[in-house]
């Protein structure tokens, strides 16, 4: 399913800062992602965890630094050869931003339609595939009122999947859902990873949710990447920021 990508790491991020009317978001930010990982960002709300999303999307353009996906810079390409580049790489928002007034099946269509020149039976297939991969088969007439949180989430997930993606970007997937649904959401994110090999970044302030899904771990604080690691190294980190962070004190450096 996944296409053969090239030229360098699915996403790299070399120094970048982001301001808006001199108020800078982000500082001097620089990591990649390789092939199939899953790279979780921590922080706050307002950290600018969904800024960075933006930056790696090219919906916002750094004020310094380079964003490159697959080796490639997007950093100043207009707005047709960043659509090229955004073919490649799915975003799933954090309120699913579904469409009310279609069905489920037009929703996850919704892309398809505009970018794929396929004949009913192909959309239709395509539709019903995506769907099984999230475990939301035979869906397809219901509409978003009718669903729950989390099925509006997973919706949310097979649209952006429809386009065949080989990145997957999330936004809070876990924001607003139980516990139980946030694991599902968690068991999806997980699955289509081993089964497709997407690359995928995920942006949350839900700890336990973060550690137990992801690859490796940043923590945003400051504008900055404040900590890196695996799940493992933050669980038994030493480091009073990492440690209040994970274990939600309201004791510690970081201050509201």
């Amino acid at each position: 399913m996944v296409q053969t990508g090239n030229g360098g790491p699915p996403i790299e991020l070399e120094r970048l800062t982001y301001e808006v009317g001199g108020y800078r978001i982000l500082e001097d930010i620089s990591f990649r992602v390789e092939r199939g990982e899953i790279l979780a960002v921590l922080g706050l709300s307002g950290s600018g965890k969904s800024t960075l999303l933006r930056n790696m999307m090219g919906l916002a353009r750094p004020t310094s630094g380079d964003v490159r996906i697959f080796g490639r810079s997007i950093v100043g390409l207009n707005e047709r050869a960043l659509n090229a580049v955004r073919l490649r790489m799915g975003m799933v928002f954090q309120s699913a931003a579904l469409f009310d007034s279609m069905t489920v099946g037009e929703n996850v269509a919704f892309g398809l339609r505009r970018r794929k020149k396929l004949k009913p039976e192909e959309l239709e297939a395509r539709v019903r595939e995506t769907l099984e991969l999230v475990g939301l088969e035979g869906t397809e007439e219901l509409r978003p009122a009718e669903l729950s949180g989390g099925m509006r989430k997973r919706v949310g997930i097979a649209r952006a999947l429809a386009l065949e993606p080989e990145i997957m970007l999330y936004d809070e997937p876990s924001s607003g859902l139980d516990p139980v649904m946030a694991s599902v959401i968690d068991d999806v994110i997980r699955q289509l990873r081993d089964r497709l090999q997407v690359t995928t970044v995920l942006v949350s302030h839900h700890v336990s949710n973060v550690l137990r899904l992801a690859d490796r771990v940043l923590l945003l604080c400051d504008r900055e990447v404040a900590a890196s690691g695996t799940p493992e190294d933050f669980r038994n980190s030493k480091d009073p920021l990492v440690c209040q962070f994970v274990e939600g004190r309201a004791e510690g450096p970081i201050t509201a």
